[in-house]
């Protein structure tokens, strides 16, 4: 009988989080409020910062152009939400791109707007247009909220769907974990992905248009997931397998989206 009524509070709060994404217009389940999240977030960007080489501002040629490249696109997330009347979402955004030393290819975006990119990544980006290319997906991960729908599902899975402070309160190493994994900071936590296939497609669709806005060409983005097919070697995950597109999946929808992302494209 209690495992009846838990599973049924588990659904209702399922029922009652989800919530129409203001961007893709896809349900998602959202137990976090997001200040809540953006705090959370906030110290653990300090903490990643602290203990990872950072380079330090206008000291290369590449932090220059993370930087660069960051506020091109955070400006154009601004001007595509504010002509949609939903300029709202950037409350509490306070934009802030770094770039470290580390031979990792990856780069995060957490919500609040802290961006990171690895060093290990601009060989695959190769020049501008390619970085363009990684930090308008990333910076539409957290536009997009799939951080807080996957830590959401993570607190509805692994801990019965309590509210983020009595899960910081009383598994705080289990929900900082969650909370690294759920950004993409780490990998297959609790068991929990970082990002879907349908997450990683939202973000190669929206980060292309911000890219575009910010007068990179989107087209530019095939070549740069062909680079990136190959930096991932022979030995990969089957599609059924694996949370993100196969490589040929991606290429084709990513062709797509480039088209749309076009109409936006100035020079």
């Amino acid at each position: 009988m209690r495992r009846v009524l838990f599973l049924k509070a588990i659904l209702l709060i399922s029922l009652f989080s989800c919530q129409k994404n203001s961007i893709t217009g896809r349900k998602q389940l959202l137990l976090l409020n997001e200040k809540d999240v953006q705090t959370m977030a906030l110290t653990e960007y300090r903490g990643f910062l602290k203990d990872n080489p950072v380079v330090a501002a206008g000291t290369t040629r590449d932090q220059i152009m993370v930087a660069q490249v960051g506020q091109r696109i955070s400006q154009a997330v601004q001007s595509y939400l504010a002509s949609e009347g939903k300029g709202d979402l950037l409350s509490g955004y306070e934009w802030e791109f770094n770039l470290v030393n580390k031979p990792d290819v990856n780069a995060w975006c957490m919500p609040g707007g802290k961006v990171v990119v690895y060093s290990g990544i601009l060989p695959v980006t190769r020049n501008e247009q390619g970085l363009a290319v990684v930090m308008g997906h990333e910076i539409a991960h957290a536009i997009a909220k799939h951080g807080n729908e996957r830590m959401s599902q993570g607190l509805m899975q692994q801990m019965g769907g309590i509210v983020l402070s009595a899960a910081v309160s009383n598994k705080p190493a289990e929900t900082r974990a969650l909370f690294m994994g759920s950004y993409g900071i780490g990998s297959n936590v609790l068991g929990i992905l970082p990002f879907s296939r349908k997450h990683e497609l939202e973000a190669d669709r929206y980060g292309l248009i911000f890219a575009a806005i910010a007068g990179y060409d989107p087209r530019e983005a095939e070549a740069f997931w062909k680079r990136m097919a190959v930096a991932g070697g022979e030995k990969k995950t089957p599609e059924f397998l694996s949370t993100h597109p196969s490589d040929d999946t991606r290429i084709s929808k990513v062709r797509e989206y480039a088209k749309e992302a076009m109409k936006y494209y100035r020079q």
